[in-house]
C-alpha cells in the first residue's frame, strides 16, 4: 500500500479507468467504485451503485476499515441521457439526477466527513462542458452537471478553510464507449465535434486524467472551487463555423 489513498468512481472503464491508472502511477493506492470489478489488478475494487445510499456507505466503511484514510475522491461515475426535454419522463430525469448529482453529494458527504476530521483532502468532481453551457436534447444531463458544479463551489466554500479542497473538471467530448454509443445511434458524427473544437480533435481519457491529477496533488494547494474546462477551447469559442474553420 502506498501512503496516499484515492477513491475513483466509475473506474472500471473510460475516463475513470484512465484516471485510476494515472493516480496509481503517481503513487496512490486506488479504490474503484463501479457496477463491475475494475480490470486493473493494482486497483482495489468495491462493486456498487452510485444511486444507492447503502452502497455508498458500504464503500466508505470498507475503505476506512481497510485503509484508514482517503486523500483524494474523484466523482467520475455518471450516465448520459440524450432525449428532447418534452419527451423526458420524470422517472428518467430522476435516474440521471440520482447517479450524476445526488450520488456524488452523498459520497462527498460520507468521505468528506473523514477528510474534515483529518484536516486534509482533495475532491475532484467530473462535470462537463454541458455544466457550463446548454446542449440541446440533454435537459436532465445538463441540469445534473450544472448542479454538480454548484455543489463543487458550495463545498469548496464550506470546506476549504478546514483543509479539504473541492474542484471540478469539465471535459469536452471524449473518445469513450459513451461517444461510440451516441454516434452509433446517429446522434452526431466526428466532424460535428472536431469542427467546433478550436484544437480540432476529441479529448482522450488521458487529457482528463492529467487534469484530475493536477487538482488532486498538493501542487495545486491554492486551487479551490474551480470548474476547469478540458475541452480544447470549446467553451471559449464564440466564432461561427466558417470563421472558425477558416483559421485551420
Amino acid at each position: 500500500m502506498n501512503d496516499r489513498l484515492a477513491v475513483v468512481t466509475g473506474a472500471a472503464q473510460g475516463i475513470g479507468q484512465r484516471t485510476a491508472r494515472v493516480l496509481s502511477a503517481a503513487g496512490y493506492t486506488v479504490v474503484s467504485f463501479d457496477l463491475k470489478e475494475s480490470p486493473d489488478p493494482d486497483v482495489f475494487s468495491v462493486v456498487g451503485d452510485m444511486s444507492s445510499d447503502a452502497d455508498i456507505q458500504r464503500l466508505t466503511d470498507t475503505v476506512m476499515e481497510r485503509f484508514g484514510r482517503v486523500d483524494v475522491l474523484v466523482n467520475n461515475a455518471g450516465i448520459s441521457f440524450i432525449v428532447p426535454a418534452e419527451e423526458t419522463e420524470p422517472a428518467q430525469w430522476r435516474r440521471v439526477m440520482d447517479i450524476n448529482l445526488t450520488g456524488p453529494f452523498v459520497l462527498c458527504q460520507a468521505i468528506g466527513r473523514h477528510m474534515l476530521a483529518a484536516g486534509s483532502g482533495s475532491i475532484v468532481n467530473i462535470a462537463s462542458v454541458a455544466g457550463l453551457q446548454g446542449v440541446a436534447d440533454r435537459a436532465a444531463y445538463n441540469a445534473s452537471k450544472h448542479g454538480l458544479i454548484g455543489l463543487t463551489r458550495t463545498l469548496a466554500v464550506e470546506w476549504g478553510g478546514r483543509g479539504v479542497r473541492v474542484n471540478a473538471v469539465c471535459p469536452g467530448w471524449v473518445k469513450t464507449d459513451m461517444d461510440v454509443t451516441a454516434q452509433d445511434a446517429g446522434l452526431y458524427g466526428d466532424s460535428d465535434i472536431t469542427d467546433h473544437v478550436p484544437v480540432g480533435r476529441f479529448a482522450v481519457p488521458e487529457d482528463i486524467a492529467q487534469a484530475v491529477l493536477f487538482l488532486a496533488e498538493p501542487t495545486s494547494a491554492f486551487v479551490n472551487g474551480v470548474a476547469l474546462p478540458v475541452d480544447g477551447g470549446w467553451t471559449a469559442d464564440g466564432s461561427w463555423q466558417s470563421l472558425r474553420l477558416s483559421k485551420r
